[in-house]
């Protein structure tokens, strides 16, 4: 008997040489390097190159690389238009995918041929860092510009949004946190962007598929959760008694608890518990960061006998949160850091297997009708 696959769990559509994943052993690795170890020695501009090229640039290829992003960051006036007249209220992400989607209208018959992506990604890249800082800088009534490239893509994205030096520390952090969810194999949004490109359309439609699957709570808006359930607690004296009638009861799902692919600590959550421990300042920073602590002990102790676990959207938003970011930009900055990797697979599709994907349907309905028409 023909059965289903729901959610499409444990389907493979595809081989890949960019990301490892070990989920019972919580390893994660782009090509061969272990992520934690990227994060902490790496940069954003590497870690990318890596996936898209396939080797750690060398100093010259990293230096014309940046070149390349930084020649790219001016957006065409009409995305400024764009970003500058979405409604006040609109969705932070929705506006990125509202902007990517105009990008896509000047690349008609796209022609998928390596040589082309590997010129075009740079252009993406940089055009992705202004489209997300405006988006930041439009939120806070501050006029759209073109950033200008300082140093690496993760200290000009945080100038281009804030207009100041945030200080290295959390230059670090962001930089961290945009290779940390770079990639994660073949998750809804990067999924939705195979779907696409597999129709052989172009790079940019192909990431605003990804996007609009991103804005769903059970993907890019976990982080966002996570730190709402936090300010829900409000205090850590509150942690048990909201755990044991919220959680316990069954009345909510945990957020940040629990992972399709793991069975143990989501190994990307190691450096941004540590980011989450240097960054915190403020007294509610602090706060948060202890509720959070609380709350993953009462996790852990009651779920970890079966395999469910912290995962790393429990801190991210913390980290996010204590860089500077309002609650808003969460699955925003989810978006930026996860281009490179949508990417890498896309062409990584497209070149190896180039197969429209066209999955099928189980027919549960009434048979064969004889219509009559209406008198």
């Amino acid at each position: 008997m023909e059965e289903i696959s729901p959610g499409l769990e444990n389907v493979y559509i595809k081989y890949t040489d960019l990301t490892f994943i070990d989920g019972n052993k919580g390893i994660m690795r782009y090509r061969g390097y272990d992520v934690n170890e990227l994060a902490e020695k790496s940069s954003f501009e590497e870690a990318s190159y890596l996936l898209l090229f396939g080797n750690i640039p060398s100093k010259e290829e990293l230096k014309d690389f940046k070149n390349k992003i930084s020649e790219n960051l001016a957006l065409p006036p009409y995305i400024h238009e764009i970003i500058k007249n979405a409604p006040e209220n609109a969705d932070a992400l929705g506006i990125m995918q509202t902007a990517l989607s105009a990008l896509s209208e000047t690349y008609i018959n796209y022609q998928w041929k390596r040589d082309n992506d590997l010129k075009l990604i740079p252009k993406i890249l940089g055009n992705t860092l202004s489209i997300v800082s405006n988006i930041y800088r439009i939120k806070n009534k501050l006029p759209i510009k073109d950033p200008v490239f300082d140093k690496n893509y993760a200290t000009t994205f945080l100038k281009a949004c804030f207009d100041k030096d945030v200080g290295e520390e959390r230059s670090m952090a962001m930089d961290s946190a945009l290779i940390l969810y770079m990639d994660h194999e073949i998750p809804a949004s990067t999924t939705s962007a195979i779907v696409t490109a597999s129709t052989l359309s172009d790079m940019y439609s192909s990431l605003t598929s990804a996007i609009a699957a991103l804005r769903g709570p059970l993907h890019g808006g976990a982080a966002e959760s996570a730190y709402k359930q936090f300010e829900e607690i409000g205090y850590p004296d509150n942690v048990e008694t909201w755990f044991n009638k919220n959680i316990l009861q069954g009345k909510k799902r945990l957020v940040g608890f629990g992972h399709r692919v793991y069975r143990t600590y989501d190994p990307r959550l190691k450096t941004f518990k540590k980011y989450a421990d240097e960054l915190a300042e403020t007294e509610n920073q602090k706060k948060m960061l202890e509720i959070a602590k609380k709350l993953e002990g009462l996790g852990v102790k009651n779920f970890g006998s079966k395999g469910i676990y912290t995962n790393t959207d429990f801190y991210s938003g913390l980290v996010f949160n204590e860089i500077g970011f309002p609650l808003y930009m969460f699955t925003t900055l989810f978006g930026l850091s996860r281009i490179s990797g949508i990417l890498a697979h896309i062409m990584e599709y497209v070149e190896t297997q180039e197969r429209l994907i066209r999955p099928r349907a189980i027919y549960k309905g009434p048979g064969e009708k004889k219509y009559m028409q209406v008198d």
